[in-house]
């Protein structure tokens, strides 16, 4: 047997002079290195009593050695579980209470305070700091440099992934070694990735796109990776023109497209930019191709499938479409328990081998969102076009039903960010004695703009179907947003829940 993931992944790194890690002062990481430091943490690890199917959860800093825990993971057969490192010490103790973890890992400085957490559910506390530093550094330092990877099989588990847990308990999504590497395979062969790519990796770790994507399609293919410790628009510029493609969230190209330096000379060695986590808009989509002469290509993934659909690399990527399925998924449109018509809005099933196994410890929910067939509902509304491209309109739970019709928030949104004035919007459903939900819209503006809220609703009036139309509308500087870029809405819900009651 083999190790089906260390095997495809961080095995042929054994002997690589060359760099896989370059960062932001300049220092490399070579792929033997690398491979190296994997083995000494493992190593490390297994002295800490890590063993084949535990689990490790890790809450720290993105660093070459917080990646290498990822290696080390893999190569002991453990279950990898990354956690935000926004999460507070009680969300921290709800994942290691779910997930029961052998090892905890993080940050010296939080150690004080969650060390009896993860005691108190069993797991041993190492640290590991923004520098690199820490107790598994140390331990790591005289261990040996090699490792015999752990056999593990294609349906072995390899990571656990929270959801976001807007509505409820964040569910652990169990995600195998064939889950990973098929998604990666698929990915790299789409995006034509090679040997000679250098990725601009600017994602956070902790997240399906940054670790799952952009990492696993980078070390499968034999390219380096400008790892940065996150989004710094100074040094992104600085980096660009050695990268040849740059995988982010929409804030990422909002952002250089607000420098007058992100310019079409800067990105000409640039072949791909891809975006992904949370809806682009048209608009970033147009200027974007304005500036650089590139086309964003626009995919959608999910915690529990990784990636289900991508715009073409040659062909044509439409703006406010994440699509076609890829290769050897399955996807389809479902109302009422009926698959519909070419066009009709529904629910997105999807199937394939990157869909996860079910939630950890939540049978229930397993069996509610995960058919016996192996389709996964995954709660987002959706149709698909004449020429099999997919459109995202919004979550089922963000559905409005006003009055007994049902709005799609994406319909007004689009509408509204046409308004003169509107940088863009959030719409939004909330409690009203007649309706039951009545449509309410969120508004940002755009830079040295003012917006008249309810002259930005007459605008769109003409335009839409009465039960369609915001009741009311304010404005705000910025919608909350999660890491990764998404759009709060559970939280606009909640603040503004009271807004028809009176």
């Amino acid at each position: 047997m083999a190790n089906v993931l260390f095997d495809a992944l961080f095995a042929p790194l054994r002997g690589r002079a060359s760099p896989l890690l370059i960062l932001s002062d300049g220092r490399t990481v070579s792929g033997d290195d690398f491979l190296s430091l994997i083995a000494r943490q493992a190593n490390a690890l297994r002295d800490a009593g890590l063993q084949a199917g535990d689990r490790i959860a890790v809450q720290v800093a993105k660093t070459p050695e917080a990646l290498a825990v990822y290696g080390a993971a893999v190569a002991l057969g453990a279950i990898f579980l990354p956690l935000n490192i926004a999460y507070t010490p009680d969300e921290v103790e709800y994942f290691l209470s779910n997930a029961t973890p052998r090892v905890f890992l993080c940050d010296s400085r939080k150690a004080e305070a969650l060390a009896p957490i993860a005691a108190r559910h069993g797991a041993v506390t190492l640290t590991m700091n923004a520098d690199g530093s820490g107790s598994l550094t140390d331990r790591a330092a005289g261990q040996p440099a090699t490792i015999t990877a752990a056999d593990r099989g294609p349906e072995d588990l390899a990571a656990f992934l929270y959801t976001s847990g807007t509505t409820g308990r964040s569910k652990g999504a169990m995600l195998s070694h064939r889950n990973l590497l098929s998604n990666a395979e698929v990915l790299a062969d789409l995006w034509r990735f090679t040997p000679e790519d250098v990725l601009l990796h600017a994602l956070p770790i902790f997240h399906t796109h940054g670790l799952f994507v952009a990492s696993n399609v980078s070390l499968l293919t034999g390219g380096a990776m400008i790892f940065l410790p996150g989004f710094d628009l100074e040094t992104v510029l600085r980096l660009m023109p050695k990268a040849t493609a740059m995988m982010g969230v929409p804030t990422f190209y909002t952002r250089l497209l607000d420098d007058p330096r992100f310019t079409r000379d800067l990105t000409r060695g640039m072949r791909l930019f891809v975006s992904g986590s949370a809806p682009l808009l048209a608009e970033t989509h147009r200027a974007f191709e304005e500036r650089t002469g590139h086309r964003i290509l626009e995919r959608y993934g999910m915690t529990e499938t990784n990636m289900n659909t991508s715009n073409p690399y040659d062909g044509d990527r439409r703006a406010g479409t994440v699509g076609l399925p890829l290769p050897g998924v399955e996807l389809r449109i479902m109302a009422e328990g009926r698959e519909v018509a070419q066009g009709e809005v529904g629910v997105i099933e999807v199937r394939g081998p990157n869909v996860f196994q079910g939630y950890w410890q939540m049978p229930e929910k397993t069996r509610e969102e995960l058919r016996e067939d192996g389709w996964f509902i995954t709660g987002d509304l959706g149709f698909i076009d004449a020429e099999g491209y997919v459109t995202i309109v919004g979550r089922a739970k963000d559905l409005i039903i006003s009055g007994g019709y049902n709005v799609y928030p994406k319909e007004v949104e689009l509408l509204l960010d046409e308004v003169p004035g509107v940088l863009e919007s959030a719409v939004i459903g909330l409690p009203h004695p007649d309706f039951g939900e009545a449509v309410f819209a969120v508004l940002v503006p755009q830079k040295g703009a003012t917006l008249d809220p309810a002259a930005a609703l007459e605008t769109i009036r003409d335009r839409l179907a009465r039960f369609k139309q915001p009741k009311a509308a304010i404005v705000m500087q910025e919608l909350p947003r999660n890491t990764m870029g998404k759009v709060q809405k559970n939280v606009l819900r909640d603040m503004h829940a009271g807004w028809f009651k009176g």
